[in-house]
């Protein structure tokens, strides 16, 4: 099954978090699911980590390319569709970069891995 990770269970799952659920950790452990990382993840964890909000043992570009190559993760680019399809959306999350997700998620049909309680509350498909 293909999958979008939120920005948050990327890095847990890369920190061995125990906030990370049982099951996204299952289902990230599972070789036969296709993750996906966004753009808009890379573009978050870099712009908190320029403002000393994320503090990462590598530099965010190197961190966040090694981490996917090393997991067999698939970049997941931010097409106009998708930065469109923001405008489509209930205004029920105010954070920019989780509106792209949510679109993302909803214009490819996968769900997003997330522990933010708000994402269900849109027409997708949540794993948690």
């Amino acid at each position: 099954m293909k999958a979008i990770l939120d920005t948050h269970v990327f890095l847990w799952w890369n920190m061995n978090d125990s906030r990370l659920s049982d099951v996204a950790r299952q289902f990230i452990a599972d070789g036969h699911n296709e993750l996906y990382l966004s753009a808009a993840s890379a573009w978050e964890i870099a712009i908190k980590c320029a403002r000393n909000r994320l503090v990462l043992p590598e530099a965010p570009g190197v961190y966040v390319a090694s981490r996917i190559a090393a997991q067999g993760f698939q970049p997941l680019p931010v097409q106009i569709s998708h930065a469109l399809h923001v405008y489509d959306l209930p205004d029920i999350h105010q954070d920019p970069f989780d509106r792209l997700i949510i679109a993302q998620s909803r214009l490819e049909d996968f769900p997003v891995l997330t522990a933010d309680d708000r994402f269900p509350l849109y027409p997708i498909n949540v794993i948690w």
